[in-house]
């Protein structure tokens, strides 16, 4: 395999439309009401709906197994595929892409009214199902959208300004999802803040009406499969769906026992022996068939079809919907996909992989209050972290995508420190609100010097974090073939899950060993791994363009 077509490196500046232009186009105007529309239900499902089992005296370990709805977004390649089908109705009326959309929207929306008529006290089985639905259809509605920004992309819309305005627009529906929803519940009730969350996303499908639907687009697979020998079909496909399969049995028998026993099994253990396992047959080994493939691997009477009729029209289907994907990219990338691969591995990792561990922080170490976290990581964090967005969309357009993705490593690895400073006692954030004068200013505000340490590092983090992730999501966009745009990026995406997930039974040990200071620093030393990594990819991509 050799290293072939790269990831296209962004323009020079002088190549780009000015930002007068790039912001009234209809593309970044449905962007930003799509990433909204991205963000909303994750938030309200995943994690609001929690609070409102709190309210409500359910129990903990109830509460856990309920998150386990959320490996949807995690495991979406799974039916990627399905997505480069069109839908009879709205997708002859509307397009592939925006046909896919807006009936996910429609089931959201039902969903979340759902939720709002039913009783978690009387009706926990049924509230867990709909929002189990709506889980599905959220997951569905990303592998749409991710592939609609890729497509609709050109120069009028840049892929790296759409990616930061989506990504703008999914922390918006975070604020309101989170911080409005819970002031909404406070003072008038949970049905009445889901029932607003039901017509709130039900308002999204405007955004879809009026984005346009990509050009390019052909159904995959219509021609038929065009890469590989009916044996290598049959043979590739037959194992990725046996993969799959086994992989979905573990984690629907795991579901089904957690729900019916008390008390349910431990998520943890689970996660630890069979998460490397599920991982590897979801994702590495179909990539490692797409590989093998791509260098031209073979089998025994490889022009032979194994069996003829309906079963191997049906295997050459999952194959140019399956398969294909995987084997195009992995022929267009080379070798540079093991750089890639390291990259996506290992980018998000140093603010991410402690992400379930912020509120023990906050509320058990440090001890802050509910209603002191709130503002602060809530409101005042999700705001810095849209005006790190903005900084990186900014950024993504005068310095080009490498050197964005090599500064967004950077400092979201230094932020890291504003937290193992909090732990030590925050001397360091004082001395900075001191020589800036802000603490003049926080006491001005009535916020005392204690709360004021809490909100400088949130800021300091998310603003760090919003940078990063915008040119994280804009460089896993580049990655993705137009024509393949729906399983590619899904597949990208939850790769991204892989080291952060299997490494926090771990980083819980460290805690409890050596304190929340060393899990931070070690978080930072984490965060150099990827920035080596990026810096390659940056070289990498400098040749390639200077050859081309």
């Amino acid at each position: 395999m050799t290293d072939a077509t790269a990831p296209p490196v962004a323009k020079r500046k002088s190549a780009l439309p000015p930002w007068s232009v790039i912001l009234s186009n209809r593309k970044t105007a449905s962007m930003l009401i799509l990433g909204f529309a991205s963000g909303l239900p994750m938030v309200l499902i995943i994690g609001t709906l929690t609070a409102w089992f709190s309210d409500a005296k359910v129990d903990l370990s109830t509460i856990g197994v309920f998150s386990w709805i959320g490996l949807a977004y995690a495991f979406k390649f799974l039916w990627s595929p399905i997505l480069n089908t069109t839908l009879p109705v709205t997708g002859t009326l509307l397009g592939q892409r925006r046909g896919w959309i807006i009936v996910c929207q429609a089931v959201i929306a039902l969903a979340v009214l759902g939720i709002a008529m039913t009783d978690p006290t009387a009706s926990l089985g049924l509230m867990a199902l709909v929002a189990a639905v709506a889980a599905f259809a959220s997951a569905t509605q990303d592998i749409a959208i991710d592939a609609w920004r890729i497509e609709i992309a050109d120069d009028r819309a840049p892929l790296d300004v759409l990616s930061a305005i989506y990504q703008l627009g999914y922390r918006t529906a975070a604020l309101i999802g989170a911080a409005a929803a819970l002031f909404l519940a406070q003072w008038t009730s949970w049905p009445f803040t889901f029932a607003m969350g039901g017509i709130l996303m039900a308002t999204t499908m405007l955004g879809t009406l009026i984005a346009p639907e990509p050009e390019t687009i052909k159904e995959i697979g219509s021609k038929g499969p065009r890469t590989a020998a009916p044996r290598v079909r049959f043979f590739s496909v037959a194992i990725v769906i046996l993969a799959w399969g086994w992989a979905a049995h573990e984690l629907i028998s795991f579901m089904a026992t957690a729900v019916t026993t008390v008390p349910p099994p431990n998520a943890k253990d689970f996660t630890a022996f069979y998460g490397p396992l599920i991982v590897a047959a979801t994702v590495l080994l179909p990539s490692l068939i797409a590989a093998w493939i791509a260098r031209g691997g073979s089998l025994p009477n490889a022009d032979k079809p194994v069996t003829g009729g309906a079963l191997q029209l049906v295997a050459d289907r999952l194959y140019a919907g399956i398969v294909e994907p995987l084997v195009e990219l992995m022929s267009r990338l080379g070798l540079a996909a093991i750089l890639i691969l390291c990259v996506i591995l290992t980018y998000q990792i140093t603010y991410s992989i402690w992400g379930p561990f912020a509120y023990p922080f906050y509320l058990g170490e440090l001890g802050y209050t509910k209603i002191e976290v709130a503002i602060a990581s809530k409101i005042i964090g999700v705001i810095m972290t849209m005006t790190g967005i903005g900084l990186a969309a900014f950024s993504l357009v005068q310095l080009g995508r490498m050197p964005t993705m090599l500064l967004g490593g950077m400092i979201a690895a230094i932020a890291n420190l504003l937290f193992a400073d909090l732990a030590n006692g925050g001397a360091n954030i004082d001395a900075f609100l001191s020589f800036f004068w802000l603490s003049d200013f926080f006491t001005w505000i009535g916020v005392d010097a204690r709360l004021a340490r809490l909100i400088t590092g949130i800021a300091g983090e998310n603003i760090a974090t919003g940078f990063a992730g915008a040119a994280f999501v804009a460089y896993v966009s580049s990655l993705a073939s137009k024509m393949q745009a729906a399983v590619q990026f899904a597949v990208f995406t939850s790769l991204t899950l892989l080291v952060g997930t299997l490494g926090r039974g771990a980083l819980g040990d460290m805690i409890k060993e050596q304190g929340y200071a060393a899990m931070f620093e070690f978080a930072a030393m984490l965060g150099l791994v990827s920035i080596v990594f990026v810096a390659l990819e940056w070289y990498r991509q400098s040749r390639h363009e200077a050859k081309t």
